[in-house]
């Protein structure tokens, strides 16, 4: 199978594109990228874009699978404007040219909570791009819901001191809806769901990643 990526230079996606390589079942993995980030590998072809011309580069956005991990924060964006640009319009861009490009399955990282009726801007964010990617009715649609994610050596301390506290509520369990779990066992769990996807629209929950990532660390 050929798999065509975005996010790939963020925690989740550098680890999941990792794990494309590694999988027998991924002959080829395009990686849309706006500097070089990997190594060279057989199997990997890294596509320098412009992002804000993606639509320029619309002929590598083929093959059997399209992923996103792409997100960012408002700060690092400068403003929720900037963010919604990316996480939202980048992300359903991405999507739409995968759909006309005919690839049959979509693999989307969103967030748990995501609900385009929020109050909540990061939630109504997530929900509105869910929303809209659902309506490309795509073949087969893989939405992946964690709550707090565990980043290797972030330097951001809001963030740290954020998933300190989520995890000190989880372990006398509160909100384990939003339990906070690594980023290469949310990896893990895609690739596991995209293996397991049987449905047109597969919803993966926090219990879900935990299950997947657990059944891929024991194959």
């Amino acid at each position: 199978m050929r798999a065509v990526l975005i996010g790939g230079s963020g925690a989740t996606g550098r680890i999941l594109v990792q794990d494309l390589l590694k999988s027998a079942e991924f002959t080829e993995v395009i990686v849309l990228l706006r500097r070089k980030t990997f190594d060279e590998q057989p199997k990997l072809q890294q596509i320098i874009v412009d992002f804000n011309k993606l639509q320029e580069f619309e002929q590598h956005i083929r093959g059997d699978i399209a992923i996103t991990c792409l997100g960012t924060t408002a700060k690092d964006a400068g403003s929720k404007d900037a963010q919604w640009s990316v996480d939202h319009d980048l992300n359903l861009q991405f999507a739409a040219l995968a759909k006309k490009n005919e690839i049959p399955c979509f693999v989307l990282l969103s967030a748990v909570n995501a609900d385009a009726g929020s109050k909540i801007f990061y939630n109504r964010m997530k929900g509105s791009l869910e929303q809209h990617v659902k309506a490309l009715d795509f073949g087969k649609l893989i939405i992946v819901q964690p709550g707090g994610l565990i980043r290797p050596n972030t330097d951001r301390v809001g963030e740290k001191i954020g998933i300190s506290a989520l995890k000190a509520f989880n372990r006398i369990g509160l909100f384990k809806t939003y339990e906070a779990l690594p980023v290469a066992s949310v990896a893990s769990a895609m690739l596991q769901a995209i293996r397991n996807c049987r449905k047109s629209v597969n919803i993966i929950s926090v219990k879900d990643i935990k299950q997947l990532a657990q059944t891929a660390d024991q194959q």
